[in-house]
């Protein structure tokens, strides 16, 4: 469960970046919700992997960039508000049915399952009102669709020792993506979403720059402060 935890306290951290920064007070309320439950998710899924790699502090704010698992798409920065829907919108279509092949096996998916629906009826509706608004709002989504895509193939790279058909959640995805930018008015990407080093990589410890900047900033307490408790 270590990539997915990761997956999780990467996004939340990003989404938590909003704060103070939202456009419209409702969606500074909505996007700290959607970060409180990632990181809810995350801090299971590391209880669940017991204490070999230490307590939920220490592999939160001690690791080293390079024992991260999170995927790319989850670090990348937050952009304008559009990238910030646009990836939130990626990475949801895939939890969702990611954590409902889950369930069965793993009690957190479960919890998880019904929190995911709400990130991803959240990210569908403003793909929707930005991508069939404003001339402005749909160049904006379109460009952050088209960025954002070489990152995606790694959500569907198999981790080891989850019992997962990624074949048949790949093409849930894909599905679910087409028609969500087929209502918004916005053009699939045609361009690979597996290619050079970016396939998988985020997943074997390599990020991208923008990551080690993230993670110094989200350590910093932590490390300044060792052995602090409030």
């Amino acid at each position: 469960t270590l990539p997915l935890a990761d997956d999780a306290l990467v996004l939340s951290h990003r989404l938590g970046e909003w704060a103070g920064h939202a456009p419209v007070l409702e969606e500074e309320v909505a996007l700290a919700n959607i970060a409180l439950d990632l990181l809810g998710q995350a801090r299971s899924l590391y209880a669940a992997l017991g204490d070999e790699l230490g307590s939920e502090d220490e592999i939160a704010f001690l690791r080293e960039e390079r024992a991260f698992r999170n995927c790319q798409l989850a670090e990348q920065p937050n952009g304008d508000f559009a990238h910030t829907i646009v990836r939130q919108l990626y990475f949801s279509v895939c939890q969702e049915p990611l954590f409902a092949q889950l369930a069965p096996h793993l009690p957190v998916a479960e919890k998880a399952l019904s929190e995911t629906a709400y990130h991803r009826d959240h990210a569908e509706l403003w793909t929707l009102r930005l991508g069939d608004g404003t001339e402005e709002s749909h160049a904006r989504t379109q460009r952050a669709a088209d960025a954002l895509w070489r990152f995606t193939g790694e959500l569907f790279e198999p981790i080891e020792g989850l019992a997962v058909d990624w074949e048949a959640l790949e093409a849930e995805w894909t599905a679910g993506i087409t028609d969500v930018f087929g209502r918004a008015g916005l053009t699939v990407p045609q361009g690979p979403r597996r290619h050079g080093w970016t396939a998988g990589s985020g997943r074997q410890g390599l990020h991208t720059e923008p990551f080690g900047r993230m993670l110094a900033e989200m350590q910093h307490l932590h490390r300044s402060h060792p052995g602090a408790s409030w």
